[in-house]
């Protein structure tokens, strides 16, 4: 059942990066709870399609898995993601993201993204 889920958050990933967000949901329970840490948190189906219909139009993130581990009903994947902001720039981020499963279907989803700093504002924050 582990891997089955893996697979399910591997497809989860790709359908991010088609910005497919009908193939994401189909993996959802209607009541999923997407808490951006740090940010906000969407409930339900219907509020996650109308957050992310805000998103139509950018190009899709980029996503690299470096890890991918399976428990119980969670599953975590961490990596990394590129994508381009408001302003056409494309940054890099640090992403993990905790999915909690009931049944074959995902009923929570956490995710921490964290923007790379670039080694200019790296150093500065080291002396200042």
């Amino acid at each position: 059942m582990s891997n089955d889920k893996k697979q399910i958050v591997e497809a989860i990933n790709a359908s991010f990066t088609k910005n497919d967000t009908e193939e994401f949901l189909g993996h959802c329970t209607e009541d999923i709870v997407w808490t951006m840490a740090g940010e906000k948190t969407v409930t339900g189906k219907n509020n996650i399609r109308e957050w992310m219909s805000s998103m139509e139009g950018h190009e899709p993130p980029a996503f690299t898995t470096d890890l991918l581990i399976a428990e119980g009903n969670g599953v975590v994947c961490s990596g990394n993601m590129t994508m381009k902001d408001a302003d056409g720039v494309k940054n890099s981020y640090n992403y993990c993201d905790i999915y909690q499963f009931s049944g074959d279907k995902v009923s929570s989803l956490t995710s921490f993204v964290v923007k790379e700093k670039s080694e200019e504002e790296s150093n500065a924050a080291h002396t200042g």
